[in-house]
């Protein structure tokens, strides 16, 4: 009990490796209140040879057998293990102080559409469990794609509850790997989707062109200029005239995706750099054009890239930008929240209304409970 509120505590933490895969979100947050309140975060970076592990699995770009995901499967769930006994020291707590643990994993392959649809995230939840002695809820997304849903993505859920105002049309944006949005009408309904890529292009040409895991601020695509052929080429990707409920990852916009489109030009890598932010700005606003979003709410890592932000601004005029924190979470640590809050839901056995955001068929209960 806290003494100065007499609010009991509710202790959940949330667990998410993004599709940039440069380590681990891990969130201690507090539901005594109703709201969630952030405690405690940190991002541990993956060892060398686990990141290694990781990007050989994905590097293919094909669905991986499952013998070749079941040792990383669990040496995932030992490193998200360790990573929460960490969290719990930061903050001086005891297993038995926490509800449970909400992990994503570690998304290595997403294909919701076709004859046999999956979306596979490893770190194994039964390891999480028996290593931490706390319940641990994971695989959110595969009853929403048993539902017909895309299982992803699952932000717009938490969104609409913490950002949604009555009267105001708002969007959300979350700048990860892959760029979505949430669209918060001022009536109360919801949708959204993966625009795109929003870091993970631009992330690997500088890893590629500079040995520099990403750009800083937007440093470098700011002395670079558009390139209109490469950014013609880049818009010209089916998935961009797709239509909601659709989602993407590195499956689709990965090295082989660039590298196609850069053929038989001779560009300066910062032009190319400049052209891939501009990308990612046109088609995050693209997908928010006529919606009548009169606010713009950013979170995730793009949140921290100054000239993205600014170009995003420039393009749409009329909706106000700013990150999530003005609106009291941190946007570094929106998706952990959300599978910490995901946990809670589920343990509460709460069926979540996915259908306008996914396409699922009816709402989903999501996750996998995991006893110690």
């Amino acid at each position: 009990m806290n003494p100065l509120t007499g609010v009991k505590p509710e202790l959940f933490i949330g667990l998410i490796s993004g599709t940039s895969r440069d380590g681990l979100d891990a969130a201690l947050v507090d539901f005594g209140a109703g709201r969630p309140e952030l405690l405690h975060a940190q991002c541990i970076p993956y060892p060398a040879a686990l990141r290694g592990d990781i990007d050989q699995l994905i590097a293919p770009a094909r669905r991986p057998e499952a013998e070749a995901t079941r040792v990383l499967d669990r040496q995932l769930g030992h490193f998200f293990a360790r990573a929460c006994q960490q969290l719990l020291e930061a903050g001086g707590l005891q297993p038995r102080d926490v509800q449970a643990i909400g992990s994503h994993g570690q998304t290595v392959w997403h294909e919701p559409g076709g004859p046999d649809p999956v979306s596979l995230q490893l770190g194994s939840g039964f390891v999480i469990a028996n290593i931490t002695g706390i319940r641990t809820v994971s695989n959110f997304r595969a009853a929403d794609i048993a539902a017909g849903g895309q299982g992803a993505p699952l932000a717009p859920l938490l969104h609409r509850e913490l950002f949604h105002a009555p009267g105001e049309c708002r969007a959300v944006l979350n700048l990860g790997g892959i760029a979505n949005v949430t669209l918060l009408a001022a009536d109360g309904r919801v949708i959204g989707y993966d625009t795109g890529p929003a870091n993970c292009l631009m992330d690997l040409w500088s890893q590629r062109q500079r040995s520099l895991p990403y750009d800083d601020n937007g440093g470098w695509a700011a002395r670079g200029e558009v390139h209109e052929g490469l950014l013609e080429r880049l818009l010209d990707e089916p998935y961009f005239r797709a239509v909601a409920p659709k989602s993407t990852g590195l499956e689709l916009f990965n090295a082989a995706w660039l590298d196609t489109r850069l053929a038989g030009l001779e560009l300066p890598a910062q032009d190319v750099q400049r052209s891939l932010a501009e990308l990612t700005a046109r088609t995050v606003a693209a997908a928010l054009v006529n919606t009548g979003v009169e606010r713009l709410l950013v979170c995730g890592g793009g949140a921290h890239n100054a000239f993205l932000l600014a170009r995003l601004a420039e393009l749409m005029p009329a909706a106000p930008l700013t990150t999530t924190a003005e609106y009291g979470l941190h946007p570094d640590w929106v998706e952990a929240s959300l599978f910490a809050w995901l946990a809670r839901e589920r343990l509460r056995g709460s069926p979540q209304a996915t259908p306008p955001i996914t396409g699922a068929r009816h709402a989903v209960l999501l996750g996998d409970v995991h006893q110690p």
